[in-house]
């Protein structure tokens, strides 16, 4: 598809939202909100690892609404989830004894995150951490892995919480933890939540792609549909359309190219429209005489 008809569908978007109403393949479907997300496992580390038992829990949330939850920060103040909600909200669970993958998770995160914040803005979404092995990842543990990992954002908190509330809390997340000789066994996954508190989507992986997070985050951002006197909205859609993914760089950028051959297409078409015209009032005066 040219970058002219890109741009067009942008900017046709809340016409095109009227009158279409099915979802695009791929995106997350709403789900009941009456239901609470994995109602029948009362215990998240009660769910196998083996096959794709893990992958089906996880995915089971997605559209699902996540609890309030009371948290505590790095200073041990108290919070709770529904405070951060408002723009979307990057969850990850980690333990803090955890010499490899946890490390590893949360720097490629803090990587991912700055490239995102470059594109969408430095204050456009928030990044929670927090701690499931209850017992140890006290808010100071908290602090001392964020710095440890290098992670200095004001919009990325380090949070504590006690058992039954992560318990509470995974299940929601659709997140699987147990322990094991060497700590725990987990699922590496990150979660991005919409500015309500739903599960939009699982990324997972130490090191998965950069796209696989801030895709989610760009169509939460910049993708709902615009009314048609809504001037931010229809920003928002060009914006949906012409921040684009540099793989040479591996960063984000605004595609103003898609500007100049949406020019050259109304050009063109302009110019066929003149000859269309032209043609037919030669053809009338020719057949008039």
């Amino acid at each position: 598809m040219s970058p002219s008809v890109i741009l067009l569908l942008a900017l046709l978007a809340p016409v095109l939202a009227l009158a279409v109403q099915e979802h695009v393949p791929g995106t997350p479907q709403p789900r009941s909100m009456q239901d609470p997300p994995n109602a029948e496992v009362t215990d998240p580390t009660e769910v196998p690892f083996a096959g794709d038992a893990a992958v089906r829990f996880s995915q089971a949330v997605v559209g699902k609404q996540v609890g309030a939850h009371r948290l505590f920060d790095q200073q041990g103040r108290e919070l709770t989830l529904a405070a951060l909600r408002g723009k979307p909200l990057v969850v990850s669970l980690i333990y803090t004894s955890c010499y490899h993958v946890c490390p590893t998770t949360t720097r490629h995160l803090g990587k991912v995150t700055g490239i995102a914040r470059d594109a969408l803005g430095a204050q456009s979404f928030r990044v929670v951490s927090i701690g499931f092995d209850t017992t140890v990842d006290t808010p100071q543990q908290m602090q001392r892995f964020a710095r440890e990992q290098g992670i200095d954002d004001p919009e990325w908190l380090f949070l504590s919480t006690d058992a039954g509330t992560m318990t509470d809390l995974a299940r929601e997340l659709g997140f699987i933890y147990r322990r094991s000789p060497g700590g725990f066994d987990h699922l590496t996954q990150t979660s991005v939540l919409d500015a309500e508190g739903r599960v939009y989507r699982q990324v997972y992986g130490t090191s998965f792609d950069t796209q696989l997070l801030v895709e989610p985050l760009k169509e939460l951002l910049y993708g709902q549909p615009a009314a048609l006197l809504d001037v931010d909205g229809w920003v928002n859609n060009v914006k949906l359309f012409c921040t684009v993914f540099d793989p040479r760089t591996g960063r984000y950028r605004f595609d103003y190219s898609i500007f100049l051959n949406f020019a050259i297409g109304i050009i063109c078409l302009g110019g066929v429209a003149i000859f269309i015209v032209r043609s037919w009032r030669h053809n009338r005066r020719v057949g008039g005489l």
